[in-house]
């Protein structure tokens, strides 16, 4: 089955435009103008990836991005005329899973796309059920789902790729240059910066839970995982 990207861009040359590329590489693409347009498309036609581009009028991409993360945890990748570190920062903090700026390579994209995309498919060798836990935190690799202490938490491909990195080398210090390799795989370099925004996320939605301690900063080393005890 071909994988279903929405392009949502108020640029009708920047939409075609990806659209060829993804067209090329088997992909089946659905545009959209504007962000409500986006909105619209989205349920009926559940695409597997929204690219998204930020600086669209009246519903800006960011706006749009915290309106789809309110029911769906789909994967972002935001488009932008800007390269301002803040705004990748809030981009990714919003809850994108990637960020390309313009003037950009079409083949460059279609790879980052794919590398995301790969990110969400189960191993094929995986048994049904497996799971890994430390303290109240449980992955189900087989279901893709986080839940701390029983309640169900959502998080992102990515946001789970980190996870799971983590979890499967309890007490070890990863560095984020690891953290990037889990997370994006070979060849994708992202700053520094969009590991740490990932990292507050993650620690934001467990948070609210309960799981305040999950990940723990080792100060110019990089993260851990922290005990997650649940409570008594």
């Amino acid at each position: 089955m071909m994988s279903r990207i929405l392009v949502v861009d108020d640029d009708p040359q920047i939409r075609d435009v990806v659209c060829f590329a993804l067209g090329k590489a088997g992909m089946e693409t659905c545009q959209a103008a504007s962000g409500q347009s986006a909105l619209d498309l989205l349920a009926g036609w559940r695409p597997q990836l929204v690219i998204l581009d930020v600086g669209m009028p009246d519903m800006d991409g960011l706006e749009t991005c915290r309106r789809i993360r309110r029911t769906s945890e789909v994967p972002i990748l935001f488009l932008s005329a800007r390269d301002d570190e803040i705004d990748r920062i809030l981009g990714l903090e919003m809850g994108g899973d990637d960020y390309v700026t313009k003037p950009f390579s079409p083949r460059e994209l279609v790879a980052r796309i794919a590398a995301i995309l790969r990110r969400g498919q189960r191993p094929a060798a995986q048994e049904p059920g497996h799971v890994l836990r430390q303290g109240g935190l449980v992955l189900d690799l087989d279901g893709h789902a986080l839940s701390w202490d029983g309640s169900a938490v959502k998080v992102t491909i990515l946001e789970f790729q980190l996870l799971q990195a983590l979890i499967e080398r309890p007490g070890q210090v990863l560095s984020r240059e690891r953290l990037m390799q889990a997370a994006y795989g070979g060849g994708m370099q992202v700053s520094d910066r969009t590991i740490d925004s990932h990292v507050r996320n993650i620690r934001g939605k467990l948070a609210v839970v309960g799981c305040a301690s999950a990940i723990e900063t080792v100060h110019g080393l990089g993260f851990r995982l922290g005990p997650c005890r649940a409570p008594a």
